[in-house]
């Protein structure tokens, strides 16, 4: 599968000219770090990604689009590889990361996590150099309508290289998964740690269970980071509480046009506009994250919840 997708690269970036030029233009994106609280976080430049960061997701928006995760509306030049029985990889056309993939359900469903859980470690072990990501369909999904999954090369979130020297503590052990929690003041983060995949699957929906659900929504808000290192799953769950800050609606100098998803969780904000990406400060790195996660005292809630279910 690996040799496949290196193949579906060079393809696409050889015939399809708006990717080419895309990801070309990635060597001269501009990235700044900051630190908050001993987190490192760097801060990306990246104007492509104004489509994503901008996108209207509101019910009657999405009603009067046609959907560009459908089958028979991608691209003429978008080409893809078949992954088990429900899912087609794509090359995605406005990238993040240097390596960076779209992988939609091949069928309209709504982006739900539940039961798919399952889905996401096989291909975190199938494509074993990259980390999948799935943001909640009210956590940065620009398309909430249709269930997809997301991968970028590994090495590149600041979270991956970080988390196992910030474990804050152990939360429960499931056979052979263990779940952790991060120490960190302004980003709630959960690790599943597992050899074993239905272990994984298990300690999984127990932390979905657990989690605060708001009324008349679907699912809890959350996004997740998952890749596959030495024989072991890395399953990373930001719970989230809030889908947007407040800087992304204000007016004047106060404006930032951020929308976090599950790369910024993971330690890379993606600023599409050139005014953000110079202001924007270790201050408000944290003040972005704090709004949109859970509190420490909710945090500590959903711990204790964990505790008593399993």
């Amino acid at each position: 599968m690996k040799e496949a997708v290196e193949n579906l690269y060079r393809k696409q970036l050889n015939n399809w000219e708006l990717a080419a030029n895309n990801y070309k233009a990635l060597a001269l994106v501009k990235t700044k770090q900051v630190d908050v609280d001993g987190w490192k976080y760097l801060v990306q430049f990246n104007p492509a990604r104004i489509v994503s960061s901008s996108a209207k997701i509101d019910p009657q928006s999405i009603k009067e689009r046609k959907c560009f995760l459908c089958r028979e509306h991608l691209p003429a030049q978008q080409e893809g590889l078949s992954f088990g029985e429900h899912y087609t990889i794509l090359v995605n056309p406005f990238p993040i990361f240097p390596k960076h993939l779209t992988i939609p359900d091949n069928r309209h469903l709504p982006q739900r996590i539940n039961g798919r859980i399952g889905d996401m470690i096989d291909l975190a072990k199938e494509l074993d150099d990259y980390i999948l990501f799935y943001n909640g369909p009210k956590c940065g999904a620009s398309a909430p309508d249709h269930m997809h999954f997301q991968a970028g090369s590994k090495g590149f979130l600041t979270l991956e290289s970080e988390w196992k020297f910030k474990k804050a503590g152990t939360i429960v052990a499931y056979k052979e998964a263990i779940l952790t929690y991060l120490n960190d003041t302004s980003r709630a983060t959960l690790v599943i740690e597992s050899t074993q995949r239905e272990d994984a699957i298990t300690l999984f929906g127990t932390v979905y269970d657990a989690l605060p659900s708001t009324e008349g929504e679907e699912e809890p808000m959350m996004n997740i980071l998952t890749w596959y290192e030495a024989g072991k799953w890395i399953i990373c769950v930001f719970p989230r509480k809030k889908h947007r800050p407040a800087c992304y609606f204000a007016e004047g100098e106060e404006n930032i046009l951020l929308s976090p998803a599950s790369v910024d969780m993971g330690g890379v904000f993606i600023t599409p506009l050139e005014k953000d990406f110079i202001k924007i400060t270790a201050e408000n790195v944290k003040e972005i994250m704090k709004e949109v996660s859970l509190s420490n005292e909710e945090f500590h809630e959903v711990r204790q919840l964990i505790k008593e279910r399993l």
